[in-house]
């Protein structure tokens, strides 16, 4: 009989159970490096730029709920958001590779919201945006985000954080539920059809003029030549060029390309500020009464 608990409903505090829930392994967290053959598999796709279906354990919380485009890796990560040990090295080296730069965005960007009540981090991942903004005083902050092993990580190292499974495009949260939603590096890896309907989910959740905080990659970094990028930020532009090229993203071309404050616009939310400064961009609207 299995261990792994379900996953608990919206709303419910006692989500804090993800810190201690027992979640499979994947087949990642299965291998010995010292087999034959098995680094081989690791590095097939990390090096190889080959990118392969992601294969969930049965018992896997969530399993059926997962939308087709999160069943790829992301990120040449072996086997992407799912597993136990590549998920724990992903959240430690992640704002290492930023050089340090986005966990300071993260926390401009949740001093922003300093006095809002409820907070909704979406696609948080291990819960840096969400730590951020608990850390700013913000009482009651959420976490939503499709892999159980990027949750149960966010849920052990903030314990104060309400924590639920899903995907921004169809959550179960009331009409009106938050004062404000984030997001760090999320919207350049949803596909264009399930952003526009997060926008519409983002606008029935959110209360009348509600905050909505978007810290996604520069544009530059995607746009600029290697040359042009070295010319105008030196050693820091060619770094993040090359990062931006080497990384599996499938739809970022289409994010970088999208005129973000009239999408915005058409779902709702007027742009208040829109600073795309190399390697981050910062967005903040507000979601129209």
């Amino acid at each position: 009989m299995s261990s792994v608990e379900p996953p608990l409903p919206y709303g419910d505090p006692s989500a804090r159970r993800w810190a201690t829930l027992e979640l499979p392994d994947a087949w990642p967290d299965r291998l010995s490096l010292g087999r034959p053959g098995a680094l081989a598999r690791i590095l097939n796709g990390v090096l190889l730029e080959r990118t392969r279906p992601v294969e969930l354990p049965e018992s896997m919380p969530g399993l059926d709920a997962l939308p087709r485009y999160l069943l790829q890796e992301f990120h040449q990560l072996p086997n992407g958001n799912y597993s136990k040990q590549f998920t724990r090295g992903y959240a430690l080296w992640f704002d290492r590779v930023m050089l340090g730069l986005l966990r300071r965005a993260r926390r401009q960007m949740a001093e922003r919201l300093i006095g809002a009540q409820t907070v909704l981090d979406f696609g948080s991942g291990a819960g840096q945006m969400a730590g951020a903004l608990l850390e700013v005083g913000i009482p009651e902050v959420w976490a939503l985000e499709p892999s159980p092993y990027l949750l149960q990580i966010a849920a052990r190292n903030h314990p104060k954080l309400l924590c639920a499974q899903g995907v921004i495009e169809k959550t179960h949260f009331a009409d009106g539920q938050f004062d404000a939603a984030t997001a760090s590096f999320v919207f350049h890896e949803i596909p264009p059809r399930y952003a526009d309907q997060a926008l519409g989910e983002l606008r029935r959740i959110l209360k009348p003029n509600a905050a909505l905080v978007l810290v996604e990659p520069s544009t530059r970094q995607w746009t600029m030549g290697l040359g042009s990028l070295l010319l105008r930020h030196r050693l820091k532009g060619l770094y993040f060029g090359l990062l931006a090229r080497r990384l599996f993203e499938p739809f970022a071309g289409t994010w970088h390309a999208r005129p973000v404050r009239d999408w915005l616009a058409e779902h709702g939310f007027d742009v208040r500020e829109d600073d795309d400064t190399l390697p981050i961009r910062r967005i903040f609207a507000v979601r129209r009464p």
